[in-house]
């Protein structure tokens, strides 16, 4: 079986060091953009694949055609600022035919439809090229919608120009906002705007194949993927035991190049400050270098200047989450560095809950890791997850914890066999994981060696970003009533993924052809119930989680449904689970009066406004209200947050960080203060230490009886 670690840094590692392999700026041309003979070998391979051996049986027809049609559409033009509603209903011939053409290996409706683009790209970046001069009047009460993706194609091109006149007309207020000259304003947009047109020109027929087939590909579910031989030559660092970069995970959204993932223990974690769904909209070099814009730029280019030797200075200007396209922005400067695996090693920390006897052990967990290699060579001393662990519980039980959180939060999985060692710390024995394939046969995956190194009062700590292994962790302690959950529902991702290198199968030929991701097998918990989809749902949810329905999987429209399997045999631990209401009610009333909770949750909204705006004021006084307004809130939230700390707050002259995290602001000596930890600590204890007649074990493993239905799903 493919281990989930490998996967999550291929995918990491991907969007992190993407090369755009472009060393000329030379147009392609038309005559040049036509499929070529590996393109139809890779086609026909690719389709049997996905028709016989991918784990969803998805027929090759007229649905799956129509998504497929809607899919390539929305890769080339997601914002809808390009075609025109005559192209699309030109191309809707293609709509229920994609199918039948890519069995008959037929790739010219994807070339037709590309060559349209660019010849829209080319009169949209021209005219905005020459709407940069206009006498824009910007006391004029008008808006910009810089969102479109779920409107309608526009019928005439006078529809276009007015879109981008508002679109070139808010790129000049951002920049005047920001006290840019303007001379220094029409430099920049000619630079953004032609370098649009420059990376639009420049895709070959290799990128174009791969755009279609994606769109085939993601229109089966969202993690099969083709990768063409240009991308694929990346998947080989992810064999490496250190990745060298800024450690982030990227991905285009729009004109924007958004923060997926920050990876622990590289120069973006060090600093503290880039964080998931950040936009990059600036790259500069060294300390004194000046930043590029690269607003509207591919990912691959923007990737290629952030990329650099190990030592090396960058800079990022950065629209923080929940800052509209108006900002304001920030510059953030850090050294780029190698992002070895160790730097994600178990870490622990006790707390010591207020008002109360009790010390918490924490065991902060990045990643699911194991040294596969110095486990191969026969090494004894190897590194892993587990056995990090386990000397980490006995240092802290030397130390009298009371109880212990794991906390995953933001750990996107790693290595299966670690997921079924570490849940083994914590139950004798017994299933930890069922595996389906794509036959329909069910594998029941055991903790591999029987006792316990920890029987106390578990808490296990999960977010949104919690995902494959730690789904597998927590659902296993759910599942056995061995331990509380909270946080909010995790990523939802349950199913397996196989990287096949096409060219095995092509023998003949000398052109390298790429390689597929494809689903091969799905996760069930010992309960039956599959983590896919809904992901584990905490037994004490965080108000954080307001809204999770766009979060994860469930944000993806065609992600494998949640779905069930036999349950297996196990053995619960004797902690009754009813008895985590009385904890969830004291945690409930408690946060009422959490400063510090209440504060970020203020945060939190803020960021949900701005996120969810679809359109922007072009009338500069009003945003310049709206900008103050944004501030003046982020001050006041600052400084009561200050004041709980006993801080002073921030001097009148002081410019507000538009992206402070409130629950992991500095303290008087330095230390982050953790909200959401503490409250997770606060919970564990209220088990430890219930209301009187309350009393809850969550000690003891019971074995007399084994559970065979589906529970808490």
């Amino acid at each position: 079986m493919k281990n989930i670690r490998k996967q999550f840094l291929v995918f990491a590692t991907l969007l992190l060091v993407f090369s755009s392999g472009h060393t000329d700026i030379r147009r392609v041309t038309d005559s040049e953009l036509a499929p070529e003979s590996r393109h139809i070998r890779a086609s026909e391979l690719i389709t049997h694949i996905l028709t016989t051996y991918h784990y969803k049986k998805t027929e090759l027809d007229d649905t799956l055609s129509a998504l497929i049609y809607k899919h390539y559409l929305e890769n080339l033009d997601q914002n809808k600022a390009y075609f025109l509603k005559s192209d699309i209903e030109e191309f809707n011939r293609y709509q229920y035919t994609i199918d039948d053409a890519i069995i008959k290996s037929d790739l010219d409706p994807a070339f037709k439809i590309f060559k349209r683009y660019r010849q829209r790209v080319d009169e949209r970046i021209k005219y905005a090229l020459a709407a940069i001069n206009s006498d824009f009047n910007f006391d004029i009460d008008e808006s910009y919608r810089f969102d479109r993706r779920k409107d309608d194609w526009y019928a005439s091109t006078a529809d276009l120009d007015d879109l981008w006149h508002k679109r070139v007309k808010n790129d000049v207020l951002n920049l005047r906002l920001t006290g840019k000259e303007e001379d220094e304003i029409q430099k920049t947009l000619s630079e953004r705007y032609n370098r649009i047109l420059t990376s639009t020109f420049q895709l070959n027929a290799n990128d174009v194949f791969q755009s279609f087939i994606n769109a085939y590909t993601t229109a089966i579910e969202p993690h099969t993927a083709y990768f063409s031989p240009r991308t694929s030559e990346n998947f080989d660092i992810s064999m490496r035991l250190s990745l060298e970069g800024i450690g982030a995970v990227l991905r285009g959204d729009n004109d924007y190049t958004q923060v997926v993932k920050v990876i622990t223990g590289g120069p973006a974690d060090l600093s503290k400050e880039l964080k998931s769904d950040d936009r990059i909209v600036g790259v500069g070099q060294d300390k004194d270098g000046k930043i590029v814009d690269v607003i509207g730029w591919r990912l691959d280019d923007v990737v290629d200047l952030i990329r650099g030797p190990k030592g090396t200075v960058i800079k990022l200007e950065v629209l923080p989450k929940g800052v509209g396209p108006e900002g304001p922005s920030k510059i953030i400067t850090m050294t780029r560095e190698k992002i070895r695996l160790e730097e994600q090693d178990a870490s622990s920390s006790i707390i010591d809950v207020p008002d109360s006897d009790s010390r918490i052990g924490v065991i902060n967990l990045p990643t699911f890791y194991i040294d596969f290699a110095a486990q191969a060579e026969g090494k004894r001393d190897y590194k892993s997850t587990s056995r990090d662990v386990r000397k980490l519980i006995k240092s802290m039980l030397e130390d009298n914890i009371d109880g212990l959180i794991i906390d995953l939060r933001g750990n996107g999985g790693g290595s299966l066999s670690e997921a079924l060692e570490l849940t083994g710390l914590f139950i004798d024995r017994g299933p930890v994981v069922q595996t389906k394939d794509a036959s329909g046969r069910v594998d029941i995956n055991y903790d591999p060696e029987p006792g316990i190194s920890y029987p106390g009062p578990l808490a296990v700590l999960v977010d949104r970003d919690s995902a494959s292994a730690s789904e597998i962790f927590a659902g296993a302690i759910q599942d056995y009533h061995r331990g509380i959950i909270i946080g909010e529902p995790t990523f939802g991702k349950g199913t397996v993924q196989n990287v096949i290198d096409l060219n095995r199968f092509i023998k003949e030929s000398d052109e390298d052809h790429g390689r597929l991701k494809t689903t091969i097998a799905q996760f069930f918990r010992v309960s039956g119930g599959s983590n896919q989809h809904k992901g584990v749902v905490p037994d004490i949810i965080f108000p954080t989680a307001e809204d999770s329905s766009d979060q994860g999987e469930r944000a993806y429209e065609n992600a494998l449904p949640w779905d069930q399997v036999k349950p297996a045999r196990y053995y619960p631990a004797s902690a009754p689970v009813e008895s985590f209401q009385v904890a969830k009610e004291a945690h409930e009333e408690r946060i009422k009066n959490n400063k510090l909770f209440q504060l970020l949750m203020d945060d939190l909204i803020l960021k949900r406004e701005a996120t969810d705006k679809k359109e922007i004021s072009l009338l500069e006084s009003k945003r310049k209200v709206e900008r103050e307004k944004i501030l003046a809130a982020k001050k006041v939230i600052q400084n009561a947050m200050r004041a709980e700390k006993g801080l002073p707050p921030l001097a009148d002259d002081v410019d507000v960080d538009a992206d402070v995290d409130i629950s992991a602001e500095d303290n008087e000596e330095d230390e982050p203060i953790d909200v959401l930890l503490n409250e997770t600590a606060e919970i564990l204890n209220d088990l430890i230490s219930p209301p009187e007649g309350k009393a809850i074990d969550t000690r003891t493993v019971n074995a007399k009886k084994p559970i065979t239905i589906n529970n808490n799903l």
